[in-house]
């Protein structure tokens, strides 16, 4: 049987995950918990009718940020990805400029 955790340990885990812009595989890493258990946690806390409501959105208004929330981390993720190939690149010229030597291509020694 899983262990049972306190009702302020899950609302905290929700509230973190519905403000922050990790995903819930990293918030329930962050928390020491399953991917899984977060997503049961939020599936009960949005059947809640007693949880009381942050703000008055419609669930367009609710979708419409949400998905402009995944740009935003696509975006993130775009723009490391971009600066990783950038440093290769800067890498990679420098290796093939005269005068030094190219640790990559170096040929072997014959014996």
């Amino acid at each position: 049987m899983p262990k049972a955790f306190p009702k302020e340990f899950r609302e905290d885990v929700i509230r973190v995950y519905r403000d922050s812009d990790a995903s819930m595989a990293q918030v329930a890493k962050d928390f020491g918990i399953s991917p899984s258990c977060v997503k049961r946690w939020l599936a009960i806390d949005e059947k809640d009718p007693t949880r009381p409501s942050d703000s008055p959105q419609s669930s367009s208004e609710s979708d419409a940020l949400r998905e402009a929330n995944k740009r935003i981390q696509r975006i993130k993720l775009l723009e490391q990805e971009n600066e990783v190939l950038r440093r290769a690149a800067a890498y990679l010229s420098q290796a093939h400029l005269p005068g030094k030597s190219c640790t990559l291509a170096r040929p072997r020694a014959s014996r």
